[in-house]
């Protein structure tokens, strides 16, 4: 892709982000094949931001998950600071059409992992981590369709990044304990109950953030310090609607609860 054609594919899906609209396909000359032209795309929805980068998203950490929206493996995406809602504010779900809550675990970095030709592994990524938190994240794609959309488009449209709650940190016993064992559950105050756990993104979450920092570490980019990542949802997202709160228990680790609106 040549850069105008990267520059102009970026500004049609934050034109549409922006204007709360939805849109079947990019135009065919401004479709990115690769996962490669996909990313320096998405790359440039930085531009849309005044704030520094507030972190990373992981999609698709399930097999179900791939299945369900067609992509090969997992995607990463990029939390826009402006889209960060804080603990406690009700969140408007807008021209939101995906309308799920995903209750993940979040990794807060305490140190730069910069690009290099070696892959990281868990223990130097989870010696990079400064806290653990907990998380909501409520996606949405630019796509209409977004489970036909394919991966180069959807990765493109930043990994159906949108909203996100930035819960409370975990207690410093989270170090100890086995993530991807632990139990999650999601409830909705209209009645539904999603159980789950760590091992349902990636079969963990630190082997999901540890993919991440690979994956950025080969398009040159830096986890930075300060940075947060969530890693996938633990349990089947939650269907919400305006006037539902959904909370997220994590058990010892503690809970988080969000409340939506329209």
């Amino acid at each position: 892709m040549r850069e105008e054609q990267k520059l102009a594919a970026s500004e049609f899906l934050l034109r549409h982000w922006r204007d709360g609209r939805h849109t079947q396909a990019m135009p065919a000359e401004l479709r990115p094949t690769t996962r490669a032209q996909a990313y320096a795309v998405q790359a440039l929805a930085e531009g849309m931001s005044t704030r520094p980068l507030a972190g990373w998203k992981i999609a698709a950490t399930s097999v179900a998950g791939q299945k369900h929206i067609n992509v090969s493996g997992p995607m990463a995406g990029r939390l826009l600071a402006e889209r960060i809602v804080p603990q406690g504010v009700p969140v408007s779900l807008g021209a939101n059409r995906m309308l799920v809550a995903e209750v993940e675990f979040v990794f807060r970095m305490g140190e730069t992992l910069p690009p290099r030709e070696k892959a990281y592994t868990e223990n130097e990524v989870l010696d990079a981590v400064v806290a653990l938190h907990l998380g909501i994240e409520i996606p949405d794609s630019r796509f209409m369709t977004f489970e036909t959309a394919g991966e180069a488009q959807l990765i493109a449209d930043n990994a159906c990044a949108d909203q996100f709650v930035l819960g409370p940190e975990a207690p410093g016993s989270w170090r100890s304990t086995d993530l991807a064992s632990h139990r999650v559950t999601g409830l909705n105050s209209s009645g539904a109950v999603h159980e789950g756990r760590g091992a349902n993104v990636l079969g963990g979450p630190l082997i999901a953030l540890t993919w991440l920092a690979n994956e950025l570490s080969g398009q040159g980019v830096a986890l930075a310090q300060g940075q947060i990542v969530t890693t996938g949802t633990c349990c089947v997202p939650i269907p919400v609607g305006p006037g539902d709160v959904v909370t997220g228990d994590y058990g010892s680790l503690g809970t988080i609860e969000v409340a939506f609106t329209r």
